[in-house]
């Protein structure tokens, strides 16, 4: 069964910073690009960032790039997404999600567009 738990959400202050983590397992992590999608209250839902399977190429939205940097540990089966400068509209809930190739296949907003998601975990940002 295919898992994706995210973690390390909470509540900060603007221009703080939060480490996210999303632990995988069910399938060969290693093998497949993933993506982190944010879902803000009263908002569509936006793609954040991605990363290939081999974590040698990133991409991010223009909304975050230079404040969010993504990684990954395959040995670990475990995707990060490293938050800082974070700003009131960061306020989001945050999913992972399993994109079907070994590339970035698509930069979705819309969880169903990827083959599985995790749960999300709440990110506040608010002074």
């Amino acid at each position: 069964e295919v898992q994706l738990v995210e973690s390390g959400g909470g509540l900060v202050q603007p221009g703080g910073s939060l480490r996210l983590s999303c632990a995988a397992s069910g399938f060969s992590f290693r093998n497949y690009a993933m993506s982190w999608v944010r879902q803000a209250p009263g908002k569509g839902p936006e793609w954040v960032s991605g990363i290939n399977s081999a974590g040698g190429f990133t991409t991010y939205a223009d909304s975050v790039k230079g404040r969010f940097t993504v990684s990954r540990d395959n040995a670990k089966n475990t995707l990060y997404l490293q938050m800082n400068s974070l700003k009131h509209e960061d306020t989001a809930v945050y999913y992972c999600a399993k994109d079907p190739m070994a590339w970035i296949s698509r930069k979705a907003g819309v969880l169903s567009f990827y083959d599985y998601w995790g749960q999300g975990t709440q990110v506040t940002v608010s002074s």
